[in-house]
């Protein structure tokens, strides 16, 4: 490593004379001056992340108002678009995000997306699902009728995307002695279906026995207005 160029001494230094002020050359100045902004009083005196994005915020804020936030005025200005701005989120929250968390690849749906099966053709794989020794199956299908028959007797909408839970809540409102029996299925669904649980054929009796009940049951709006269970969440 060779050494860089010897620093110059001030012009006029005779000897005899007390010490002479050291000039440096353009490459010694540049190191000595970064050596000395590395030392920590002036890191310290840096702003830091949270101070660059507080400027940034009030310079957008000042480019919002002819003047500047600072104009007569400008504060109305300011104030009114960011109301505007907060009921824009508002209602992306609302009424976007349901819509997009209902299509979530996660989303523990009851049907996927294309299937459009009558009450029937479930229970008739239930049916045949159980026969086979297939309880899982058996279960999923038979949970499947039962919401497939709610919908054609107009107790629940057709709605994409709707969990078992949320059949759970809409179905205790119209059938209120059921309601018990809906969360426990619901959750049995889930299980099965998300979770990996294993399922017998108790499971799917209960279940079907359900479903039964709930056909000859006429549902009970006095608990809960019947537009409320056609409701997207």
């Amino acid at each position: 490593m060779t050494a860089g160029p010897a620093p110059r001494v001030a012009a006029g230094w005779t000897a005899g004379q007390p010490e002479p002020p050291v000039l440096p050359g353009r490459e010694e100045a540049a190191r000595w001056a970064a050596e000395e902004l590395a030392k920590a009083p002036y890191r310290e005196a840096r702003p830091s992340w949270l101070d660059n994005a507080l400027a940034d915020f009030a310079r957008w804020l000042d480019s919002l108002a002819p003047g500047g936030v600072d104009a007569p005025g400008s504060g109305v200005a300011v104030v009114l678009l960011l109301a505007a701005a907060a009921v824009v989120i508002a209602v992306a929250v609302r009424v976007v995000r349901p819509r997009l968390n209902a299509r979530r690849p996660d989303a523990r749906v009851v049907f996927e997306a294309g299937t459009d099966l009558t009450p029937e053709a479930h229970r008739g794989r239930a049916a045949a699902a159980a026969a086979a020794g297939d309880w899982s199956t058996a279960v999923v299908e038979q949970f499947r009728a039962l919401v497939r028959a709610a919908e054609d007797r107009a107790v629940l909408d057709p709605q994409p995307g709707r969990t078992a839970a949320e059949v759970a809540a809409r179905l205790g409102r119209a059938f209120g002695a059921h309601t018990a029996e809906l969360d426990t299925a619901a959750a049995r669904f889930d299980a099965i279906r998300y979770g990996g649980a294993n399922a017998g054929p108790a499971d799917h009796a209960e279940l079907a026995a359900l479903d039964a009940a709930l056909a000859a049951t006429a549902p009970d709006y006095r608990q809960g207005a019947p537009d409320a269970l056609a409701r997207p969440l």
